[in-house]
């Protein structure tokens, strides 16, 4: 009688001649990565190391690990079916306005909002330092830097920990649906990464918030599938408009104004 348990049944022992861990995975042959992993999906927040600084680390170690060229072959096949792609990467439109001329939009507008936000937190107008992009991934990742905060106002994600959770997910929605599933799976790694770190930190560490992460996982997802291809928003030309108004311009859909704040609370690195 076999008295192998039922879900153990099937698996086969792997051989190999290396002397060191070796798998057909590259994410799992980077050890980097494998700590990553370890270290910001089961830890507690902390104000010696930010949330922030997670997603930092994790750009560095993804563009090591994934393969480069292939994902510009993967570019330039998209850009063949898809005009509106060819279109959006042919004009590499970048951003160069700086904070005063945000605030110079009307109150209430898009621009200004955003202008208000980086005035009084501090914040500079870049999450990265403002580059020459010179292949295709590394525009439309530049592009995704500009754009990041601007996500979180027009999809309705509050600037705190959960309210991260809606571009993330807006994002791992979205973007499948515009472009191949595998230049897709490519350019969301860095999203499907840091949103699962939240989430299951949140679980872990901080279950009283974890209704309200999966809430803004919901509304992320909503936005993603009910909107245009949001990674091409071309936001500047909407600045001076109300933020409804200019959802409505963008193409925007079904977004909502969800409240993290009190719920990203128990992340002790806001106390």
């Amino acid at each position: 009688m076999d008295d192998t348990p039922y879900l153990m049944r099937g698996l086969k022992p792997a051989t190999t001649e290396s002397s060191t861990l070796i798998s057909s995975s590259a994410f799992l042959n980077e050890p980097r990565l494998r700590d990553w992993i370890a270290t910001h999906f089961l830890r507690r927040s902390g104000k010696d190391v930010p949330t922030t600084s997670d997603a930092y680390k994790l750009h560095m170690i993804l563009k090591d690990v994934q393969d480069q060229d292939r994902i510009e072959e993967l570019f330039t096949e998209e850009r063949r079916r898809s005009p509106e792609l060819d279109r959006w990467m042919s004009e590499g439109f970048v951003s160069t306005y700086g904070k005063e001329e945000l605030l110079a939009n009307p109150p209430g507008s898009l621009g200004y909002t955003f202008g208000r936000y980086l005035s009084d937190n501090g914040f500079e107008v870049d999450i990265v330092p403002r580059f020459v992009p010179k292949t295709q991934y590394e525009f439309y990742a530049l592009r995704s830097g500009q754009t990041h905060d601007l996500e979180h106002i027009v999809c309705g994600g509050g600037f705190n920990i959960l309210g991260e959770l809606v571009p993330y997910y807006m994002r791992l929605s979205n973007v499948p649906r515009f472009l191949s599933p595998k230049l897709a799976g490519a350019v969301n790694a860095m999203q499907l990464f840091g949103s699962t770190r939240i989430m299951m930190r949140t679980g872990l560490h901080y279950p009283q918030s974890y209704p309200m992460a999966l809430q803004a996982a919901q509304c992320g997802m909503r936005v993603g599938q009910e909107s245009g291809p949001i990674f091409m928003a071309r936001y500047e030309d909407v600045f001076h408009l109300p933020i409804p108004e200019a959802r409505e311009a963008l193409g925007i859909r079904g977004a909502v104004d969800l409240d993290t704040r009190e719920a990203s609370l128990a992340w002790h690195e806001y106390h």
